[in-house]
């Protein structure tokens, strides 16, 4: 688990750590030694050496190392498979720091040095459920009986944390100590509280690994097969209950119609139940399997939106509550609905295509799978969970176009990142836990980063070609999006710069510091960079309703357009009146050296201007080989070049916004000519 505080308890996905380090009270509290755990001697430090391409890249020392036993007693809520004879069931701890002599475990919270317990717990089910996973796809993919066994304890300790009966049966408890107590209701308080009182993340990889794990146990162990069937069975039915009992009905946020049939009223978490039962109902599944999975992802789908020119660029949201954040944790949206669509009729396959093929190249282009935007660049710490999310997405399409997208986002695990180091070593298995904006990096490696990090390399090993693209991971030049803070600009006219308390506003984050508060008659002028290419002009506004406020954007003595605060619904059910979004205006003229903002009406809020190039690049070396995705946003085509490193031919495959081929072509040329179809994007490889 990672924590982030940004987006408050209600998305917490279970307690996500800060991907730097835990606050310096708590370190202080842990000191270097933590009684009665273990110390691995893995590290990232140093040069990772490359691996051959003949040597698999899955290793599952370290999360072997995160694994541990407890000794729960069965109760009336509580019990699990073959409880009394094999009294130990599989656990994983949390999170691993690193020390100097290796990695040590540790729980979530603060320990009492006394019991031994957690503010939080030692286990939780959010990465028990997902370890789980791990080893269920390892015995798939390789035949290792010691992977299954890991898969069978942990699948033991996951559903010991199911409720068994009474009005909370199926769903899960989050926390669980080292001595095989269930924590209920963590410090700090998370939501549901207490974690088994309604729907949840938990309950949601819950279904997940369940999912998964009945296909794999049906010839090797049909007896605990059948008893996965009935837990997972009973995980539905809270799914049914808590869920799925308002399906079919809509709510409002913020003018937005929004399924109200969302687990926790995310595509987030949603999308991850609906993984595990496409894996299921390929096998065949059952009625109830195949009903909840329909039902769950065409919730799913309702938060796409967008295109290659309009937020959200075709992808899917992933908090109902909010139209302004997208967030690469947990962004497995598009990788389930294209799943569900391969095992039942619907209409989400499209929304994942657009997902794929349109956001993805935007997502590239502009920085890569962020913690946060927000929707500017608000929270740029990259981790495992957020790569790997878009990897599998990709491939779930099993396209070429889809395998060379996921091959440059699998490069971040190889140095393609902010920190120009890889953050996987194949040598020990261990994920460095986040790489910060400015490239530092945090050398722990706790469970979820671990575990993200093996289903990439689990993929990767499945899939030599995208493993090849994966390690041309040096990232070279390319051409992405601008953000201009308002805060930052020129101000007159009675505008001023606003530090807020807080830069979330409940429901989004403002960028840089803060934003403009332009009065009527306000004015901001915002200096354009002097090599900025042809761009389409998207201003940040905090919309609020019923504001008069207009405010026009002109630059080179041209009307760029012009954006009125006011258009915004009702807050109806998002946790915010008003939302922060960009509105696409015009392209910037050309030989533009500055963009004013002026309002009338009423007072603006000014996020930011994002100057969106319309054509991007992003572009990876190394080994003699280069790989550069390019993207059009633009509404016609457009002819471009792009320097590719390496030797020999470039090869170039150009596909439209769907992900459908356009052309190959091949070249020698240094600098690549590529022409892009309007929404479109290519790759060029040599």
């Amino acid at each position: 688990m990672t924590r982030t505080t940004t987006s408050g308890l209600r998305r917490s996905g279970g307690l996500r750590r800060s991907s730097l380090s835990r606050p310096a009270a708590l370190v202080a509290t842990l000191g270097l030694a933590v009684s009665g755990l273990v110390v691995s001697t893995g590290s990232t430090d140093g040069a990772v050496a490359a691996p051959s391409p003949e040597a698999p890249l899955t290793n599952l020392d370290h999360l072997d190392f995160l694994g541990d036993t407890a000794t729960p007693r069965a109760t009336a809520r509580h019990t699990t498979y073959r409880l009394a004879r094999e009294p130990e069931v599989g656990m994983l701890w949390t999170y691993a720091d690193k020390r100097d002599e290796g990695f040590e475990r540790i729980g979530g919270g603060t320990e009492d040095p006394e019991t031994g317990d957690w503010t939080q717990g030692a286990y939780n089910a959010d990465d028990i459920s997902r370890a789980a996973i791990v080893y269920v796809r390892h015995f798939e993919q390789t035949g290792d009986q010691d992977s299954l066994e890991k898969a069978y304890q942990l699948l033991r300790g996951l559903t010991y944390m199911q409720v068994t009966r009474g009005k909370d049966r199926g769903n899960v408890v989050l926390w669980m100590q080292p001595d095989g107590s269930l924590n209920r209701s963590a410090e700090p308080v998370e939501l549901p509280d207490p974690s088994d009182s309604d729907a949840s993340y938990w309950l949601a990889r819950t279904v997940w690994a369940l999912g998964e794990a009945v296909p794999a146990f049906r010839d090797e162990d049909p007896r605990f097969a059948r008893f996965l069937e009935r837990r997972l069975a009973l995980s539905l039915g809270a799914v049914e209950r808590q869920v799925l009992d308002q399906y079919g009905e809509y709510y409002r946020a913020d003018g937005r119609r929004t399924p109200a049939w969302l687990i926790v009223d995310g595509a987030d978490a949603t999308a991850e139940a609906v993984i595990g039962l496409a894996a299921l109902n390929r096998d065949g599944g059952t009625k109830q399997s195949r009903r909840v999975m329909r039902q769950l992802a065409e919730g799913v789908a309702g938060l796409s939106g967008g295109d290659a020119r309009r937020w959200p660029f075709g992808g899917v949201l992933p908090w109902g509550l909010s139209r302004s954040i997208w967030h690469g944790w947990a962004s497995q949206m598009g990788g389930a609905l294209a799943a569900a669509s391969q095992v039942s009729t619907g209409s989400t396959s499209k929304v994942a295509r657009r997902d794929a093929f349109t956001f993805d190249p935007w997502l590239i282009t502009s920085g890569g799978p962020d913690n946060g935007r927000q929707p500017t660049r608000a929270d740029q710490v990259q981790i495992a969970y957020g790569a790997d999310s878009r990897v599998q997405n990709l491939l779930a399409h099993g396209t070429r176009a889809g395998d060379e997208l996921a091959g440059v986002h699998a490069a971040w695990f190889f140095g393609a990142n902010n920190a120009g180091v890889p953050t996987y070593d194949p040598a020990t298995g261990v994920t460095i836990d986040g790489v910060e904006a400015d490239g530092r990096v945090n050398q722990n490696s706790g469970a979820e980063s671990t575990i993200h990090g093996l289903l990439t390399m689990l993929q990767l090993d499945a899939h030599p070609r995208v493993a090849e693209i994966a390690r041309t991971a040096e990232i070279g030049d390319g051409v992405g999006v601008t953000e201009l803070q308002a805060e930052e600009a020129t101000l007159a006219g009675g505008a001023r710069a606003v530090t807020p308390e807080s830069r979330w506003t409940g429901e989004s984050q403002y960028g840089g510091t803060g934003f403009a508060r332009l009065p009527v008659g306000g004015r901001a002028t915002f200096a354009v960079p002097a090599d900025q290419p042809a761009s389409l002009v998207m201003p940040v506004t905090d919309y609020r309703p019923r504001s008069r406020a207009v405010t026009t954007y002109t630059a080179a003595g041209e009307r760029v357009g012009a954006v009125r605060s006011g258009a915004i619904g009702a807050q109806g059910r998002s946790e915010a009146p008003g939302a922060l979004l960009p509105q696409t205006l015009r392209v910037l003229p050309d030989g533009a050296t500055s963009l004013v903002a002026r309002t009338r009406g009423g007072a603006a809020r000014v996020d930011a201007v994002v100057l969106q190039p319309l054509v991007t690049s992003h572009v990876l070396g190394g080994d003699g080989h280069g790989t550069a995705v390019l993207r059009n946003a633009a509404a016609r085509p457009q002819r471009t070049e792009v320097t590719v490193p390496g030797d020999g031919t470039a090869r170039v495959h150009v596909y439209d916004g769907l992900g459908r081929p356009v052309r190959s072509t091949t070249t020698q040329a240094a600098d690549v000519p590529v022409r892009l179809p309007a929404g479109g994007f290519a790759v060029v490889r040599r």
